[in-house]
C-alpha cells in the first residue's frame, strides 16, 4: 500500500494533474490489483511490488466513459478525488 502523503505529491507525467489511488483495485478487494488513475489523461498506471510505474507509454489508455466510471467508483469507495 502506498503512503497517502506520497500519493498526494504524485502527478500524472502526461497531464501534470493529480492522481486517484485505488489501493485495492476498482473492486476494493485485492491489494495486488492496486493502481493510480489519471482522470485528466484517461490513463491507468499499474503498481508493481509497491512501486508505481509512472510511464505514460506503459499505462493503460482508457476511454472517457471508463475513466468517468472509475472516478464515480472512487467517490463511492470514499477515495480521494481531486476536483
Amino acid at each position: 500500500m502506498l503512503d497517502h502523503e506520497f500519493v498526494d505529491i504524485l502527478v500524472c507525467p502526461r497531464s501534470k494533474q493529480p492522481l486517484v489511488y485505488f489501493p485495492r483495485g476498482a473492486g476494493d478487494d485485492d491489494e495486488a490489483q492496486a493502481f493510480l488513475l489519471s482522470p485528466a489523461a484517461c490513463l491507468r498506471y499499474r503498481i508493481v511490488d509497491g512501486v508505481p510505474v509512472m510511464l505514460p507509454e506503459e499505462a493503460e489508455q482508457l476511454t472517457a466513459t471508463a475513466t468517468a466510471s472509475l472516478v464515480d467508483r472512487a467517490r463511492a469507495l470514499g477515495l480521494r478525488v481531486s476536483t
